[in-house]
């Protein structure tokens, strides 16, 4: 196993305060804020909307409050890169909704989904929660579709769906390539939302995950977004991503996220993000209380439906990043590794950087590496 310190003589950088010991950075504290409803506590049911009581009308339902908590980590400093910044929605495409809660509908955000271009949500002054009836799904000839809600807007799966699918190599939704894994476009952005009680549990189409949010091609950007309560399916060696599944990237660019909160997801692996073969860029975020409950790991035991590892996070491929910064990850469980990431570059070619961030209480029950409480790592300078 590896320490930390033959680990930054070959460049990986894990730069959290007090990361080895405790795992608290006194640079990144978490404030009272972020023990608050934000977090949902992990469990194998997934919970109702923190806005609304659940529904199954496809309709809105208007929240108490008027405004929604606000995602991410809020003593995050990380700078943010142009490319990663919110888009400017002054002047949407088209927008969801007539003034009041009955005009945002699923019908409504799934026609303007496929129609693509700068979606804003017109649903009333108060915070909503449209429970989807169908997935919304991105058409490959759309460029660009930008999701704003406003910080008003919670889309919820209702715990039977899968709220937002983007496929790339799936010809009903058009086919525009020959090289379709690697395209740039369509770019899909989501900010300003709430995504809760996504389920794509029995999906087993690109082998399965994203209870969420599941994308192949083009890219994604997530920001000032939160997700709570989604699931995928609870066994599986190699399937993950409660909130977000993503397994290509046009021009092998990163997925950005960027000040968004995951919590309450539960899944076989990565209760929160998961990829195969995709780097990742996560600033000023928030992972807590994610479960990654298969069991058996990857490849499986014998005897076993493997799964359980990356209790907030699990990247599995060849040449591929991982870097966090001003983020804060804990209270995640693995059942088997990596209680808050499981990082896996088969090619040893992957780097994982970590600044300015705090690991803590990030519980991995059957194995993690030497001198990196909560990390699975095998990449750039391991074995």
């Amino acid at each position: 196993m590896l320490n930390r310190r033959s680990l930054l003589a070959v460049g990986l950088s894990l730069l959290v305060g007090g990361l080895l010991g405790a795992c608290q950075s006194s640079e990144e504290p978490v404030s009272t804020a972020e023990a608050t409803p934000e977090a949902t506590p992990a469990s194998t049911t997934p919970k109702p909307e923190p806005t609304a009581t659940a529904t199954a009308t496809p309709k809105a339902t208007v929240a108490k409050s008027t405004t929604l908590p606000k995602p991410g980590n809020p003593k995050g400093k990380a700078a943010i890169p142009a490319a990663a910044r919110a888009v400017d929605t002054s002047e949407p495409t088209r927008t969801v909704g007539t003034g009041t809660p009955a005009s945002c509908t699923s019908a409504a955000v799934v026609k303007a989904v496929a129609a693509g271009g700068i979606i804003t949500f017109d649903c009333g002054p108060s915070p909503v929660t449209i429970t989807m009836t169908a997935t919304a799904k991105i058409k490959n000839r759309n460029a660009k579709t930008v999701i704003d809600g406003g910080g008003k807007v919670t889309l919820s799966g209702g715990g039977k769906r899968r709220i937002l699918y983007q496929n790339t190599c799936d010809e009903a939704l058009g086919w525009t390539t020959s090289h379709c894994q690697d395209q740039d476009t369509p770019k899909l952005v989501v900010q300003n939302m709430v995504f809760t009680r996504g389920n794509s549990t029995g999906d087993d189409h690109e082998g399965g995950g994203g209870g969420a949010i599941f994308v192949r091609g083009g890219n994604l950007k997530v920001v000032n977004s939160r997700f709570t309560g989604n699931r995928c399916d609870s066994t599986g060696p190699d399937l993950g991503g409660a909130a977000v599944r993503v397994l290509d990237q046009g021009g092998d660019r990163p997925v950005y996220v960027v000040g968004s909160t995951f919590s309450g997801g539960v899944c076989s692996n990565g209760a929160a993000l998961s990829s195969i073969g995709v780097s990742w860029t996560v600033l000023n975020s928030h992972f807590k209380d994610n479960d990654a409950i298969g069991k058996g790991a990857n490849p499986a035991r014998d005897g076993t439906p493997g799964g359980g590892s990356g209790g907030a996070i699990y990247l599995d491929g060849d040449r591929f990043n991982l870097t966090l910064d001003g983020t804060l990850i804990e209270k995640n469980v693995a059942n088997e590794g990596g209680g808050a990431i499981f990082f896996v570059s088969n090619d040893r070619t992957g780097t994982l950087t970590i600044r300015n961030s705090t690991l803590r209480r990030n519980t991995s029950k059957a194995f993690e590496t030497d001198g990196m409480p909560g990390i699975f790592y095998l990449g750039v300078g391991s074995n």
